[in-house]
């Protein structure tokens, strides 16, 4: 078996790892590229050459057939036997032995003494207290004081925060990682795209316990009936092109109601898979969503293929269905490494059914929530949050303004008590889903506002520009700023700006308060559309292209007129329209 370049750059970083530090290393590598290869070289090596004992600990079936399967076919010289109640095997004493955490945590001693111990899904190893992997690494311990641990993840952190790998943790250090966008872009993972929906609930009164979002008022937020039929709707609608859709959902009354939702609408089973589904269902729904065989039933009926399969927290580790190309997050989650896994059911490789990428429907607004997948870093625990304090828009003034205000300190204007950041809403989010990924977004204008702006803490003399907010729905604004008192390149760009919109025989503002009156006096041409390009991890949106009536025509002042000048409109009925700019757009002031 071949390794991949990355592939056998992890093994030998564990290799150097081991003979230079007396720790534990873990190694990262994204849902998809091939944990169970790296294993499988790792306890076949470690056997024939260096004449040790493996064994391999995974909390699913899934993964132990898997990593049982990569390392018979790696090296089928080498006697592997399985301890899994599950599978119904309790070998004990080949060289290498894959087992079940849950089978074995009591049992160190029927096992006997490793040298080497690989845990695959290291995350799930707890930090503190007597859970599994404790208890059975710390038995193992007894046994062979020199075993070593190796852990692998695509997660390197918990739910409640914190990495894995800490001092005085059983795992120590990150010995090699490699990134998601590096392997998407080496085209070792499915490239992912996310799309916007319509549908939308509320979340701005979810509390945290355990570092999690409470059940609770997660389902009570989510299964709301005009919700999931308004959401399912959309669903079936941007899916129709895609053969395998995951979906996951709160709990098992959404799981099944989002179910019903999706069958009524697109006449295609959706079938459901949750905790209480029996292990022989299970298997049967997961062959027949991966499109694999599956015999006729009593009356010959056959079994068709699966589009669409809901889930409750059952499909997020282990589950290997390389055919899915959307994933749909019908649910939100404070933690990244869950959002992680979630997505990275979508992100393997599959050719052969035509699958070019995912799409991911992010209803819970996970993306914008936590950013990017492949820049998301989780901080120590205790650790200050650190970063960009979090913002929120002055409904009265439009102004952007830390989070923990109570009033907009430029207009006094009070917020409710409740009122929370807009990005809590829960929406099918366009953000990009990995970084540098650019979306653009159209909207249509519902009014357009003018005013001067100045830095706040600027010097004296400091050049304002004009800021443009377009109204693009309720309470939703897109603000661009221009700079008519700057010089060079951003005086350039606004003199162009200007041109594109400004009545004929306009004069080009050299203020931005005069560039203000002239707006204001109704002497550039009015806004219908426009389109917002968004890049995923940077901080600002831009506005690169606006669709506008005909512009204004100025004429001589009458006896009735302004000392600006008197204007009229062309004809209303074609719209001229400024394309996207080649320069560079620059950050808001």
């Amino acid at each position: 078996m071949e390794l991949r370049p990355y592939q056998a750059e992890a093994v030998e970083a564990v290799y150097n790892h081991l003979r230079t530090k007396d720790n534990n290393p873990c190694i990262v590598l994204p849902t998809g590229t091939g944990k169970s290869v790296v294993i499988a070289k790792i306890v076949s090596d470690a056997v024939s050459q260096w004449g040790g004992r493996a064994l391999i600990l995974a909390h699913v079936k899934e993964l132990l057939e898997q990593n049982a399967g990569k390392v018979k076919a790696l090296c089928p010289e080498i006697p592997i036997g399985i301890f899994s109640a599950g599978l119904k095997s309790r070998d004990t004493d080949e060289p290498v032995i894959v087992a079940g955490i849950q089978s074995v945590y009591e049992k160190a001693c029927d096992l006997g003494a490793f040298d080497l111990i690989i845990v695959d899904e290291a995350h799930l190893i707890a930090p503190d207290g007597d859970g599994m992997y404790r208890t059975f690494l710390k038995d193992m311990k007894v046994i062979n004081p020199k075993v070593r641990v190796i852990g692998l993840t695509a997660t390197p952190f918990r739910l409640k925060g914190g990495l894995i790998c800490q001092p005085d943790n059983i795992l120590n250090e990150v010995c090699y990682e490699a990134g998601l966008k590096e392997m998407i872009a080496q085209g070792y993972l499915s490239p992912l795209i996310s799309r916007s929906g319509r549908s939308e609930a509320k979340l701005d009164d979810l509390h945290i316990r355990g570092g999690e979002f409470i059940n609770a008022e997660v389902e009570a937020a989510m299964d709301k009936d005009d919700l999931v039929t308004s959401a399912c709707r959309e669903i079936v609608d941007l899916t129709r092109e895609r053969k395998s859709v995951l979906i996951f959902c709160t709990s098992v009354d959404h799981c099944r109601h989002v179910a019903e939702k999706i069958t009524a609408f697109s006449g295609k089973e959706c079938a459901i898979v949750t905790g209480d589904t029996s292990p022989g269902e299970r298997a049967e729904i997961l062959t027949r969503f991966k499109g694999e065989f599956v015999p006729a039933d009593l009356f010959g009926t056959p079994k068709p293929q699966l589009k669409f399969l809901a889930n409750v927290n059952v499909l997020t580790t282990g589950f290997d269905a390389p055919n899915t190309d959307c994933v749909v997050l019908l649910r939100p989650t404070n933690s990244a490494g869950l959002l992680i896994q979630m997505i990275g059911r979508g992100t393997r490789l599959s050719p052969h059914t035509g699958k070019t990428d995912c799409l991911v429907l992010d209803y819970g607004g996970n993306i914008l929530r936590h950013g990017p997948v492949d820049m998301i870093r989780v901080k120590e625990q205790g650790a200050g949050k650190g970063g960009d304090a979090p913002a929120k828009k002055c409904p009265q003034c439009l102004a952007l303004i830390h989070a923990g205000y109570a009033a907009c300190p430029e207009c006094n204007y009070v917020f409710p008590v409740n009122e929370n950041n807009d990005k809590m809403t829960n929406t099918a989010s366009n953000a990009g889903i990995i970084s540098g990924q650019v979306t653009r977004t159209d909207y249509d204008v519902h009014g357009v506002y003018y005013c001067t702006h100045e830095k706040r803490y600027a010097e004296p003399g400091t050049p304002r520009t004009m800021r443009i907010d377009y109204c693009v729905g309720f309470n939703d604004y897109k603000s661009e700023w221009v700079c008519p008192e700057h010089t060079g390149y951003a005086r350039n760009k606004f003199e162009k700006w200007w041109s594109e919109r400004a009545a004929f025989g306009t004069p080009v503002p050299s203020t931005a308060k005069e560039a203000v009156a002239f707006a204001n006096q109704g002497l550039l041409a009015e806004p219908t559309q426009i389109t917002v390009k968004t890049v995923a991890g940077e901080k600002f949106e831009r506005i690169v292209k606006w669709q506008l009536k005909d512009r204004p025509v100025m004429r001589e002042p009458g006896d009735d007129s302004d000392e600006i000048g008197e204007y009229h409109s062309n004809s209303p009925g074609d719209l001229g329209v400024s394309q996207e700019p080649d320069w560079d757009d620059e950050v808001p002031f």
